[in-house]
């Protein structure tokens, strides 16, 4: 029997990164989804390459296509240390129309096809595709293991979830062997998990696959007319149909929570109110997911940045946080800061009060602004005196309010308001900060 060391050598792992992720709105206009921020210092592709490297598995292929600047710049930046020297690497794979000259990538089962001539010059004996936009810490080895163990050519990895949620992933029907019995694409009714009729086995978007079968797979996926060239809704069906996919509990490889180890964390962070809320866990007192786990660190990128600062204002006022995360490089002035996530290098001015605010890099919060339940986008600079979060109707009407009550404050809505309303601004351009650059 192979060791973890063993077949982490032997794998490639791919991360697909591509998509947009519409259901954040305006946090993707200038990014792709696994570029979002997270966590107070994180990127969510972060996650996914942690889980890569604490596995042991150092070979690893990035698949980007929409708005990849930020992302690039990040693995640039952030996911150099590799050593190439040791066979050790982050490759970026944007679309580069290597196979068909016509078209970018159509999905991801397309995305890993034309890149197969890369992935065959690595010889790898496994290939694990990940999706680059889910937050949770996992244990990759013991998956391929598993893999191993149950001896069909692809295994995926699923988790229980609310059937409500289900409808924006894939389901699947597992026998007492954890065969994979039936696999839908984002049904409109999930089919529910036997004897829990709330609960979906729904994919994670994790695949193992033995290398010579996925090749063959992907070359016949290309030859078929009216593929949708995706992972989701052709390759694993047919695979499915034909028996040869298993199902790897999640349950198997999670690396969990040391202050609870019954807790099991996966989340797609794909819309706002999952997004707001993902973040609010962190800054709780017993967070889900944990971030401070010294045996199974998430790396990133690490700008050389100050400490973060609290000060009194001119008038003495004392800066209070509480159930907060402030990042490196933050500086909070005689300001009250309650259950919120503040990333690198933003500023509070005096007598602000912010309570369940997401604060992204960058942000300048000028005196007397009250914030809550927010997400400020990076770079945001907000004038004195202005209320977000106490009146739904005026912030549907200035930016953007999701379903959960959660307001969303980009750049380009606070410039609207300032064309809108400029009696907020007056004096705006007296004590504004430096133009910062957004992506």
């Amino acid at each position: 029997m192979d060791s973890a060391r063993d077949v982490a050598n032997q794998t490639l792992a791919l991360v697909l990164a591509g998509g947009r992720g519409s259901r954040l709105k305006a946090l993707t206009d200038t990014r792709a989804k696994p570029a979002v921020y997270f966590g107070g210092k994180y990127r969510i592709i972060d996650f996914a390459l942690s889980n890569c490297v604490n596995s042991g598995i150092s070979r690893i292929g990035v698949v980007t296509q929409y708005k990849s600047h930020s992302l690039l710049r990040h693995l640039q930046s952030g996911w150099s240390f590799l050593r190439n020297q040791l066979n050790e690497f982050v490759d970026l794979l944007p679309a580069q129309q290597r196979i068909d000259e016509e078209h970018w990538y159509q999905g991801t089962a397309d995305a890993v096809y034309q890149n197969i001539d890369i992935i065959r010059d690595h010889g790898p004996k496994y290939v694990l595709i990940l999706a680059g936009d889910h937050i949770y810490k996992m244990d990759y080895a013991a998956l391929i293991l598993d893999h191993i163990r149950m001896g069909s050519p692809l295994t995926v990895a699923c988790i229980p979830v609310d059937r409500s949620q289900a409808s924006a992933l894939g389901v699947m029907n597992v026998d007492d062997d954890n065969l994979i019995t039936q696999f839908i694409e984002k049904p409109k009714d999930p089919p529910a998990m036997p004897g829990d009729p709330n609960k979906s086995l729904a994919s994670m978007g994790i695949y193992v696959f033995d290398a010579d079968f996925l090749y063959d797979v992907l070359q016949k996926d290309a030859e078929t007319k009216g593929s949708h060239r995706d992972f989701g809704m052709d390759i694993i069906p047919q695979v499915v149909k034909d028996r040869k996919a298993h199902a790897h509990n999640f349950t198997k490889s999670c690396i969990r929570n040391s202050g609870n180890k019954d807790l099991v964390y996966w989340r797609d962070v794909g819309t706002i109110d999952a997004y707001w809320a993902a973040n609010m866990d962190i800054a709780s007192i017993e967070p889900q997911l944990d971030i401070y786990d010294i045996n199974w660190p998430i790396w990133t990128a690490l700008p050389q940045l100050p400490p973060a600062k609290y000060v009194q204002d001119i008038n003495g006022t004392s800066t209070i946080v509480r159930n907060s995360v402030c990042s490196a490089g933050c500086i909070i002035s005689g300001s009250s800061v309650n259950q919120s996530v503040l990333f690198s290098s933003s500023r509070v001015h005096s007598n602000c009060f912010l309570s369940e605010a997401v604060i992204l890099p960058f942000c300048i919060i000028h005196r007397g602004v009250r914030l809550t339940k927010v997400i400020l986008d990076r770079g945001v600079e907000l004038p004195r005196n202005l209320v977000i979060g106490e009146n739904p109707e005026l912030d549907a009407k200035r930016f953007y309010r999701s379903e959960g009550g959660v307001t969303l404050v980009t750049r380009n809505m606070i410039k609207k308001l300032q064309e809108d309303e400029p009696q907020l601004f007056e004096d705006f351009d007296n004590y504004r900060a430096p133009f910062i650059p957004s992506f």
